[in-house]
């Protein structure tokens, strides 16, 4: 693998998981006491999940996140440096502000639940990464900005400088969201503008399907959650609103969308032109559609699995993989990290998990498909009716 690094910068917090012995349906009502077991302080947020999450499968990675001179900082710099003393080098220290914190309800069983303050968050600015040196970096990886007040005031400003900027320095530029709370100052904003007018500089965007619904259609995103509640609009999701989504984020600049989908797995399309791409063979993937679905595994908790699947899908780029390839490392990892109750403790190396994708891993059943999907044995991977290279992969 490339010693070429990879800078994940964003939202960073620390994550308080009470742990539960049963389910919690029903039982999360005020003025209920829930007897819960000890509490797991793991760090969380785009920063700690993706940063450990590569550095547990052996990537290079520079972590740059903003946080308070606090307790919380204090004790999540203790926790980077427990696993690499290195991973605190770039981090922001900002003086007589909170380090960010969720409190995470994650009951066997169920979706999470968050309680969520952004502290320092909200201050990081564009001036605050493109201060750091990008020296021997391959991949600048941003998240959560709809978590932070500066990435998003101003219609994405910053945001879009911080990506032009990576991209104008030669690097991959990758970028995920966070669902906002829907009555807070971030779920007001016009998500749509912000994206159009970031996306020229994102090589790739990789949202939720509930994220990518509830900024490019929020109509059809506040119906489905009030049919089947916020942790649930996966459920509603027709197969033929994916590559609606998609396009229309292609159309807008990104030159790879990938869509993670929860227990339905991960869904890949690419632009027919990628133009100069890096990390991204033309001959390999323009013009992609394809779908991993999940691996079936026994899940403890679901916190920081979508973080733990770009880690893979980065590293894979990194590696050179197809595409194929790349999106079943990235479901893999996905699947190690919810078999752990914190984001990345289940996070394996690289090598550890590339031998168990060799071996006969079940799949979870799918059931967003469509006519003309095919089936592909030996890649393991769902091809879409226009993907180019499906006829010769059959």
């Amino acid at each position: 693998m490339t010693t070429d690094a990879i800078i994940v910068a964003g939202h960073c917090c620390l994550d308080i998981i009470p742990s539960f012995a049963s389910t919690a349906d029903g039982a999360l009502y005020p003025g209920k006491l829930v007897d819960v077991g000890p509490a797991v302080l793991a760090p969380g947020g785009t920063v700690s999940n993706v940063g450990l999450a590569l550095s547990r499968l052996g990537a290079p990675v520079r972590m740059v996140g903003k946080i308070g001179d606090d307790h919380f900082g204090r004790l999540l710099l203790a926790l980077y440096a427990a696993h690499d003393p290195a991973l605190m080098r770039d981090m922001i220290v900002a003086k007589c502000e909170a380090t960010s914190y969720s409190v995470v309800i994650s009951p066997p069983g169920s979706d999470r639940i968050f309680l969520h303050c952004s502290g320092a968050n909200h201050t990081f600015s564009a001036a605050n990464l493109l201060a750091q040196s990008f020296d021997s970096a391959a991949i600048l990886h941003f998240g959560y900005p709809p978590l932070m007040r500066g990435m998003y005031r101003d219609g994405g400003v910053d945001l879009a400088a911080i990506m032009l900027d990576a991209r104008q320095r030669g690097l991959f530029t990758s970028l995920d969201m966070a669902l906002p709370d829907p009555a807070s100052e971030a779920g007001q904003v016009d998500w749509r503008a912000v994206l159009q007018r970031v996306l020229p500089f994102a090589d790739a965007f990789l949202p939720s399907i509930e994220e990518t619904l509830f900024m490019l259609d929020r109509a059809q995103y506040d119906k489905l959650s009030a049919r089947y509640g916020a942790g649930g609009v996966i459920a509603g999701v027709e197969a033929t609103l994916l590559a609606r989504l998609a396009d229309e984020l292609l159309s807008w600049g990104a030159r790879l969308v990938g869509l993670k989908l929860g227990d339905q797995g991960f869904y890949l399309r690419t632009a027919k032109d990628l133009g100069p791409a890096p990390l991204l063979k033309p001959v390999e993937w323009a013009n992609r559609e394809i779908l991993v679905p999940c691996f079936l595994t026994t899940v403890a908790g679901t916190t920081g699995a979508g973080d733990a699947t770009i880690a893979g899908l980065l590293t894979a780029l990194l590696a050179g993989m197809a595409p194929e390839a790349t999106v079943r490392s990235a479901v893999a990892v996905g699947a190690y990290s919810v078999e752990h109750v914190d984001a990345t403790s289940g996070i394996p190396s690289w090598e550890e998990a590339q031998e168990r994708l060799k071996t006969e891993w079940s799949a979870c059943p799918m059931r967003l498909l469509l006519p003309g999907w095919q089936w592909d044995a030996m890649a393991k991977v769902w091809y879409g009716p226009d993907d180019r290279m499906r006829g010769a992969a059959l």
